[in-house]
């Protein structure tokens, strides 16, 4: 199974690895874009003016602009311990057990505009890029990624995948047949809506309720049952998608 995750803005920064290593990355099909990406991210952070307007970053955000120049040279640590945030803090993979730990590294992934997606344990530094940015001379990201992105995660040749990813970077790579998750609250009068507060949070649960399982889900189906197992309210909406449902 391959559980894909979206990213986060925020990022833990530092770390004890050494610098960025592309060739050492998962799906490294990806390395020509990602070292494309790369050079031009760097480039346009060495004008902070410029920078800060491409990313759409406040004049308060120039370390984040900082992080950028420094990214050949800057320490890294695991993907899934760089990025942070709501996700990150259900997700909890500091509270895994060692077993568990190593689930969660076999079977997830993050997305992300500046690599196309990295696994669990890829050594990364903090960066600043969004799916929706665009880097001079290269367009759209969802451009530069495709088809590159979608024709290496649909080859990771890990069973089942269950794409978490918000709509902006599962565009940048889409995998067909990937079953995908919705949040929805569920009101007093039975009418649902879906939520955006709490859906960061909720998909969180359902990664580490996917991470934990002793089961290998081959379906849409087989992950209703792994949530449901864990405790959340989930039900099947079609053939490959699952609708968590939570009470406002």
């Amino acid at each position: 199974m391959l559980i894909l995750l979206p990213p986060s803005e925020t990022k833990a920064g530092g770390g004890s690895g050494a610098p960025l290593d592309l060739e050492a990355l998962t799906f490294p099909s990806l390395t020509p874009t990602r070292a494309r990406l790369l050079d031009a991210l760097v480039a346009l952070s060495q004008d902070d003016g410029a920078a800060r307007a491409a990313l759409g970053l406040s004049d308060g955000q120039t370390d984040e602009v900082e992080r950028n120049r420094a990214l050949r040279t800057a320490p890294t640590r695991p993907a899934i311990e760089q990025y942070t945030g709501v996700l990150y803090d259900a997700l909890d993979v500091r509270g895994l057990t060692r077993a568990q730990r190593a689930k969660a590294d076999a079977r997830l992934a993050v997305g992300s505009a500046l690599f196309g997606a990295v696994g669990a344990q890829d050594p990364i530094p903090a960066y600043r890029l969004s799916s929706g940015s665009k880097l001079p001379g290269l367009g759209t990201l969802a451009a530069a990624w495709k088809p590159a992105l979608a024709e290496a995660l649909g080859a990771a040749d890990r069973g089942l995948v269950v794409d978490l990813r918000s709509g902006g970077y599962a565009a940048l790579g889409r995998v067909p047949g990937a079953v995908t998750a919705t949040v929805v609250t569920e009101k007093p009068d039975g009418s649902r809506a879906v939520v955006s507060h709490f859906n960061k949070h909720h998909k969180g649960l359902l990664a580490r309720a996917l991470v934990v399982s002793r089961a290998e889900p081959g379906d849409a189906r087989a992950v209703v049952k792994v949530a449901e197992k864990a405790g959340l309210h989930a039900e099947l909406s079609s053939p490959t998608e699952v609708t968590i449902v939570t009470s406002a």
